[in-house]
């Protein structure tokens, strides 16, 4: 945690507060008195200004140091790794011929976010959800349709096979968005190929980014 020391400086003159056609002659001791206050005040307002300058320092809103953060080449290189990664997802996803090729850049921004650990274990946990929530969005949406009840049950259900699963909240989270996908969205065409498709797309998804986090491992930003 880095402090920002700045002094403010910041001159209160008394000619600045002396107005003689306010105060006359016999109006000295007000006059003291009001330029007390005011100067009281110009001091009061030099340390809060003070302690505001620090506090946004500390929280990271302003640079510190002689480097700018958005300039480091850190950040330049994981900004290209990150779009080399979608485009190649997306790409890979319409040589498949997918209706809905945008999901897999999707999941692979989400995946290319973390090292390589990270990676794998969000990985796991987005393909557990997936196949979760493309069964069971399948299942109802062929045998209820967009029914909100049925919707509703459906997350329930999620909610109890994703902790048999032995998987954490992240599972659960994508099979839930899995299962909103395959059954609210109207599409044309049979639930089982709908979830199919979504089941592709997330697996491309996931296999370009864990590709990409053994072959270009994202690089650590100096600070």
């Amino acid at each position: 945690m880095e402090r920002l020391e700045v002094e403010i400086s910041w001159p209160t003159p008394r000619s600045a507060f002396i107005c003689p056609s306010v105060f006359g002659r016999r109006g000295a001791g007000r006059e003291e008195k009001w330029l007390a206050h005011t100067e009281f005040y110009v001091r009061e307002t030099r340390v809060l200004m003070l302690r505001r300058l620090t506090l946004t320092t500390r929280n990271g809103a302003l640079p510190t140091g002689g480097s700018q953060a958005w300039a480091s080449w850190a950040l330049v290189v994981n900004s290209a790794r990150t779009a080399a990664a979608a485009v190649v997802s997306l790409i890979v996803a319409r040589l498949f011929r997918l209706p809905e090729a945008y999901w897999a850049p999707i999941t692979t921004l989400v995946i290319t976010q973390s090292s390589l650990g990270a990676a794998l274990s969000v990985s796991c946990e987005r393909f557990m959800g997936t196949v979760l929530g493309a069964a069971v969005g399948a299942i109802v949406a062929s045998s209820f349709g967009p029914n909100m009840l049925i919707f509703g049950v459906g997350v329930f259900i999620l909610g109890l096979l994703s902790a048999a699963a032995n998987s954490n909240r992240n599972a659960f989270r994508f099979a839930g968005v899995t299962l909103a996908i395959v059954q609210l969205v109207p599409r044309v065409g049979s639930p089982w190929r709908i979830a199919l498709h979504r089941f592709a797309e997330v697996c491309i998804g996931l296999v370009v980014a864990l590709i990409l986090s053994v072959v270009w491992p994202e690089q650590q930003e100096v600070r």
